[in-house]
């Protein structure tokens, strides 16, 4: 829901810098890379209880995210590195409430077992629109220029890095703010069934 107006703000500096590390030899995947192992890093902390000290990487994982697309866009982005860099992103994503479960698996075993059920859910409808829309040729830049089909959402990407924050800083709420975030994105993935059905047969888009 935030992504777009995210984008707005955060792609200027971030074309900027994309721009300065690719004159320095870097490369988009190499920074996907880097975000991930930064993202991970921030996982294990958490598992070890030190959930605000892995606010560090898990920010700065987030920064190479959009900095890997900025250096695709100063140089020459590939359809690999758009599948390694959302890869990456859902490797993230799981990783993270994990973490929350290695530390505190009598607290948070059950609402993050249905937490990463959600996101599993929303994660496959994300998916299966983005390739239902390539199908059909239906592109949109609403969240910058993607190697694949970003559809909007209640639930996106900036909602999901606040969420994370969050834990972190109150890793005792775990358990509520599990149980809200992942019903909400269960809430995302029916809204976007619900929009691919009306899109792509009532439209009269054939399989």
């Amino acid at each position: 829901m935030l992504d777009a107006a995210a984008r707005r703000l955060i792609d200027p500096p971030l074309n900027r810098a994309g721009v300065r590390l690719a004159r320095a030899g870097w490369t988009a995947d190499g920074i996907t890379l880097v975000g991930l192992a930064l993202g991970l890093a921030s996982a294990a902390m958490i598992a070890v209880g030190l959930p605000l000290l892995a606010l560090l990487p898990l920010l700065a994982s987030r920064i190479a995210d959009g900095l890997d697309g900025a250096v695709a866009r100063a140089t020459v982005g590939s359809d690999f590195g758009g599948y390694l860099d959302i890869t990456s992103d859902f490797l993230f994503y799981g990783a993270v409430p994990f973490a929350f479960v290695v530390f505190d698996p009598a607290q948070n075993a059950i609402p993050g077992a249905f937490l990463l059920t959600m996101f599993y859910f929303n994660g496959a409808s994300f998916l299966g629109y983005a390739i239902l829309a390539e199908k059909h040729g239906i592109t949109t830049r609403a969240q910058g220029i993607k190697s694949l089909y970003y559809s909007n959402g209640l639930l996106e990407g900036t909602e999901t890095i606040v969420f994370f924050v969050a834990l972190c800083l109150f890793p005792a709420a775990f358990a509520p703010l599990a149980w809200i975030f992942g019903l909400a994105c269960g809430v995302t993935a029916i809204l976007r069934l619900y929009g691919a059905r009306q899109l792509f047969t009532s439209k009269g888009f054939r399989s």
